[in-house]
């Protein structure tokens, strides 16, 4: 009897070694919506937490406020059901790993080197939440030089940047740029990307404040919309050419003059809907100067584990190298009124950076 209970002790301190301490509640405090409709419908609420078993959970501490929670909130983009976690953007520290053996054994997952206790940062739907079940595939592991508050700053603007700057258009060395709000978060990083690059670039804003931010950050030349001409600045500056790509955040109000000052065979990016989606045009219009149009998702260019892991080390490596520079704007509470007002700063053109929401040290 003895020697049976030694070995059942033996036995369970080998599985104790071998499987981590899975350590998550069972519910969780989250940012939710429970229908569409203005900054007035987020509400924080405690929810069930669950955790698929190709999942790894993460223990939140930063979460990143981006033009797409909007796009929800506001039904713009449809939620999959109500109630519903916003929010696509967190970082914080691994507490348990997947469970699936088909996932512990691929080879892509192997390379991530994943461990309980390392600091990641996450782009998927619904991280709004003290805790995060997320594919491990949407996961990305900090560097030692890199904060996880700089990480939550720069991931979703960052990969943005990345991703369309190399595969949307692949800014070189002699092109000439345009970004529409240059002085927010994507538009900083943008900037800061394109003139590593050795690109020339010029872009809009709202005050001279704004410009002068745009222009630390290496703006070639900054037009404050509100008051000058945005098109016959650009074809002033470009001696009536136009510029060789335009990245568009804005949407439908600036879309029609995008083809004005976009040059013969240039590339339009369309990548955000700050005032509304682009209506449908006629095809035909793309044929006056042989313009390419792309409305392109980061999720499409980090769509395999391989292509994830490549933008992702690209990004961190340029984080930590100081090519790209995170400004935050404002840190905000994790309560229904914190996410609030941080949308409304957001979308109110308040902003200049980017806005993070603290949930834990």
């Amino acid at each position: 009897m003895i020697s049976l209970t030694r070995r059942l002790s033996t036995l369970a301190r080998q599985f104790s070694t071998a499987t981590p301490k899975m350590s998550y509640p069972l519910t969780v405090q989250a940012i939710t919506i429970s229908k569409t409709g203005g900054p007035e419908v987020i509400e924080k609420h405690e929810i069930p937490f669950q955790v698929a078993p190709n999942h790894l959970v993460v223990k939140v501490q930063y979460l990143g406020v981006n033009f797409i929670d909007t796009y929800y909130r506001e039904g713009i983009y449809k939620a999959p059901a109500f109630p519903f976690v916003i929010g696509e953007e967190a970082s914080g520290v691994i507490v348990a790993l997947p469970t699936d053996k088909s996932v512990l054994n691929d080879p892509d997952y192997k390379k991530r080197g994943y461990k309980i206790g390392s600091r990641v940062a996450l782009n998927c739907l619904s991280s709004h939440a003290e805790y995060v079940s997320a594919p491990w595939k949407s996961l990305y592991i900090i560097p030692e030089s890199v904060s996880t508050l700089t990480a939550v700053s720069a991931l979703a603007q960052g990969l943005t940047a990345v991703t369309f700057m190399e595969e949307a258009y692949n800014v070189q060395k002699g092109d000439i740029i345009f970004i529409h709000t240059v002085a927010g978060g994507l538009g900083l990083l943008m900037t800061q990307l394109a003139k590593s690059r050795g690109a020339t670039v010029i872009g809009t804003t709202s005050t001279p404040e704004k410009a002068a931010l745009a222009k630390a950050n290496g703006t070639d030349h900054v037009i404050l919309y509100k008051s000058e001409d945005t098109v016959a600045r650009v074809l002033e500056l470009t001696n009536g050419e136009g510029v060789h790509a335009i990245f568009d955040g804005v949407g439908r109000d600036t879309f029609e003059s995008d083809f004005i000052m976009i040059r013969r065979k240039g590339t339009i990016v369309t990548l955000g809907n700050a005032s509304g989606a682009v209506l449908p045009f006629p095809p035909i219009q793309l044929a006056q100067k042989n313009v390419k149009l792309l409305r392109p998702t980061i999720a499409n260019y980090t769509y395999t584990p391989a292509e994830a892991l490549y933008y992702g080390n690209a990004l961190f490596s340029l984080l930590a190298n100081g090519t790209l520079k995170a400004r935050i704007f404002k840190e905000y509470p994790f309560t229904a009124e914190g996410v609030r007002q941080a949308q409304i700063d957001l979308t109110s053109g308040k902003s200049t950076g980017k806005l993070v929401v603290k949930v834990s040290d």
